[in-house]
C-alpha cells in the first residue's frame, strides 16, 4: 500500500494529511500560521517559522498515523495564492512573507487603472490587478523598501518556497503563478512586457522556470528529511494554488458545477476551455487540469471574519469550550440556528481583512439596536459572509450560457451544517461538501496520486477518491426573505462607498 501527503498552507493554518489510493484521510495535523498586522492594511508572516511549520505537520501526521516514512509515494503542496514570499541574495528570507490578506498596495491598482496601464496588461495577463498580488506588491516594495528590492534572488509564492525549502530546487508551478500578474495567460509563460508595464523590469531574472501541477519538481533532502521525517528522495509535485486543491477535491474538473471555498478567502470558481476576455469577472488563472482556465470571482472576505469576530470578541468562551472537550464552532452554530432568518439583525459587510467593492472598505456593522445580542451578531457574520459569496457568484453566472448544477463547497464554512443551509437558501442552489475535511491536502494527494503512476489521468483520480456527501437542497420559504436582506446588503454597500477614503486617511495618519 502506498499513501500521499498533502500539504496545505492557507491563510491562517498550516495542515499536513495523509491519504490512500480511495482519498480516505487516515490522519492529519495542523498548527495555527502566525500572522501579524504591523500598520493598518499590512500583513506580515516569519517566513523560517512558517517552514517549520510545515515540518511539524508532516512530522505530527506520520506520528498519528503510523505509517512508515517509506510507504509515502509522494508529497504535493498547495497555499493561498497571490502575495509574496521573497528569497533574498544572501540566501535567506529578503523580508517577512506577506500573505494575500496584506492590502499596502491598494493604491497601486486604481493608479494602473486610472492611467491605462491596468487595461494594456489585461490584454496579456487576463486579470484586473489586485493589491495582494506580486505586481502590485513588488511596486511597492521598490518605491517604499528598495534595500528589499535589490536583494531578491528569487520571486515565490506561498507554496513554491515551501516545495525549495523542501527539495533545495527553485520553481514556479503554473496554477499559482498565473494568478500572479506576471504571466501571459496567451504564452502561459512569463512576459518582459507585463513587467516593463507595471515598472518591475529587475526581478526578471529573479522568476523561477515554470512547471505543470503535477510535475515531479524535486525529491525531499537530506536536510529536510532530518525535520519533517519524510525520506530523503521522497518525490514533490508541483503542487498548485489551493483554489485549484480544492476544485480537484470537490471534483469539480468541468463547468457543471461551482466551487466555493469559504475559508479565509471566499472563493467563487468554475473550470472552462476559454478565458472570460471581457472584463466582467476579476480573475481567469491556469486550471491544473490542461486546456482549462478557471475563472474565479474571490476576495479576502469569507469565513476567516467569524474566526476574527471568535478571536477578539468570544476569547472566554473559546477557552470554556475548550476546557469541556468541545468548540465554540459548535456552541455558536447553535446560536445561529436557534435565531430565526426571519429576525432583524444587523447587516455585516466581512471587510475586516478586505473588500470585494471599494479597495478601503472596512468591516461594519449596520443597523445595532438595543435588543441585539451576540447571538444576533454571529447569524449577521454568517448572513453577511454568505450574501458576500452570492455577490460574487453573481458575477461568475452571467459568464454563463447555462446554470451551474449546484455548489460543491470546501473550507470552514463546509463543517457547519447550519451553515451549509444558510449557503443553499441564499443562493437557491443545491449544495455539496465532501467528507473528508482536509480539501485542499486531498486535491494535492489526487494530483500525487497521478504524478506518481497510480491512476492514468487526474480525471479518474479525482472520481475514485473524492467521496461527496448528501446534497443540501434550499428551502423554497426562505428565498424571498433571504432575497430582501440581500438587497439590502447590496444597498449598504452603495450607500458607505464615499465613506471609505477619508476612514483610509485617518487610519493612515
Amino acid at each position: 500500500m502506498r499513501y500521499y501527503i498533502g500539504l496545505d498552507n492557507g491563510g491562517t493554518v498550516t495542515k499536513a494529511a495523509i491519504f490512500d489510493r480511495q482519498g480516505r484521510q487516515l490522519g492529519a495535523a495542523d498548527m495555527p500560521t502566525a500572522s501579524f498586522s504591523p500598520k493598518p492594511g499590512c500583513m506580515e508572516r516569519d517566513m523560517e517559522e512558517m517552514w517549520q511549520a510545515n515540518c511539524a505537520v508532516i512530522r505530527k501526521a506520520l506520528e498519528q498515523t503510523g505509517i512508515p516514512a517509506e510507504k509515502i509515494a509522494g508529497v504535493g503542496i498547495c497555499g493561498h495564492g497571490k502575495g509574496l514570499y521573497l528569497w533574498g541574495r544572501d540566501n535567506k528570507p529578503a523580508c517577512y512573507g506577506i500573505p494575500s490578506s496584506d492590502n499596502r498596495a491598494y493604491q497601486y491598482p486604481l493608479r494602473w487603472a486610472a492611467d491605462g496601464t491596468e487595461q494594456a496588461a489585461f490584454a496579456l495577463t487576463c486579470q484586473h490587478v489586485m493589491a495582494c498580488q506580486p505586481v502590485a506588491l513588488l511596486a511597492w516594495m521598490k518605491d517604499n523598501r528598495p534595500e528589499v528590492y535589490n536583494n531578491i534572488q528569487w520571486v515565490f509564492e506561498c507554496k513554491d518556497y515551501v516545495r525549495f525549502r523542501l527539495t533545495g530546487e527553485v520553481f514556479g508551478e503554473l496554477t499559482d503563478y498565473s494568478g500572479t500578474g506576471l504571466v501571459n495567460l496567451h504564452t502561459k509563460d512569463y512576459d518582459p512586457e507585463i513587467l516593463k508595464l507595471f515598472g518591475i523590469e529587475e526581478v526578471e531574472d529573479a522568476l523561477p522556470p515554470l512547471r505543470n501541477s503535477t510535475d515531479i519538481c524535486g525529491y525531499v533532502t537530506e536536510e529536510a528529511a532530518a525535520l519533517c521525517g519524510l525520506l530523503p528522495g521522497t518525490p514533490v509535485i508541483g503542487g498548485m494554488f489551493d483554489i485549484d486543491a480544492c476544485a480537484l477535491a470537490v471534483n469539480v474538473m468541468d463547468p457543471s458545477h461551482i466551487c466555493m471555498i469559504a475559508g479565509t478567502w471566499s472563493i467563487n470558481e468554475y473550470p472552462r476551455q476559454k478565458p472570460v476576455l471581457d472584463g466582467s469577472v476579476k480573475m481567469n488563472s491556469l486550471f491544473c487540469l490542461p486546456g482549462y482556465y478557471l475563472i474565479e470571482e474571490s476576495s479576502a472576505t469569507s469565513a476567516g471574519n467569524n474566526a476574527w469576530f471568535l478571536d477578539n470578541f468570544l476569547p472566554e468562551l473559546k477557552q470554556e469550550a475548550k476546557a469541556q472537550g468541545s468548540s465554540i464552532y459548535d456552541m455558536v452554530n447553535s446560536w445561529v440556528e436557534e435565531t430565526p432568518p426571519e429576525e432583524f439583525v444587523p447587516v455585516f459587510l466581512p471587510f475586516v481583512m478586505a473588500s470585494n467593492v471599494h479597495p478601503n472598505a472596512r468591516g461594519s456593522f449596520v443597523g445595532l439596536c438595543a435588543n441585539h445580542t451576540r447571538r444576533h451578531i454571529l447569524r449577521s457574520i454568517y448572513e453577511g459572509i454568505a450574501f458576500c459569496h452570492r455577490y460574487h457568484l453573481e458575477k461568475l453566472l452571467a459568464t454563463r450560457e447555462m446554470p451551474p448544477e449546484g455548489i460543491r463547497l470546501a473550507g470552514g464554512v463546509a463543517n457547519s451544517p447550519v451553515w451549509v443551509q444558510m449557503f443553499a437558501d441564499i443562493l437557491q442552489l443545491k449544495v455539496e461538501t465532501v467528507e473528508v475535511k482536509e480539501t485542499g491536502a486531498q486535491g494535492c494527494a489526487i494530483a500525487v496520486a497521478y504524478a506518481v503512476g497510480d491512476y492514468v489521468s487526474m480525471e479518474e483520480a479525482a472520481a475514485n477518491m473524492c467521496s461527496l456527501s448528501a446534497a443540501v437542497y434550499p428551502d423554497p420559504g426562505k428565498k424571498a426573505i433571504y432575497d430582501r436582506k440581500y438587497a439590502l446588503y447590496c444597498k449598504t454597500i452603495q450607500c458607505l462607498d464615499g465613506l471609505w477614503d477619508g476612514m483610509q486617511l485617518l487610519a493612515e495618519a
